[in-house]
């Protein structure tokens, strides 16, 4: 199975300082577990990072991880959040600065 790195996506524009951060991480693991978003199972999800509005997401398996990559437009839904919010998601590089 492919080292960590490459199961994981970088994703921002997270809504800060709405909810808990558990609350937070929740909606995100359920978002990218969700077929529609082209998610599959989801081994991790680290919020809140040192970076505001910014979540990592892994992976059970890379090839979720290109298929995530490969939809348009992601936007965090969830009866919790007043609205609708657009996530940028892309590929993690061990030098993210």
């Amino acid at each position: 199975r492919a080292a960590k790195p490459a199961r994981t996506v970088v994703v921002t524009g997270v809504p800060d300082g709405l909810l808990h951060d558990e609350v937070m991480a929740d909606i995100l693991m359920i978002h990218f577990q969700m077929p529609k978003n082209n998610g599959g199972d989801v081994e991790e999800v680290s919020y809140p990072t040192t970076n505001k509005g910014v979540a990592y997401v892994t992976f059970e398996d890379q090839e979720v991880v290109e298929g995530v990559l490969k939809k348009d437009e992601h936007r965090l839904e969830d009866k919790r959040l007043s609205r609708y919010y657009p996530l940028k998601v892309t590929r993690y590089c061990e030098n993210v600065s």
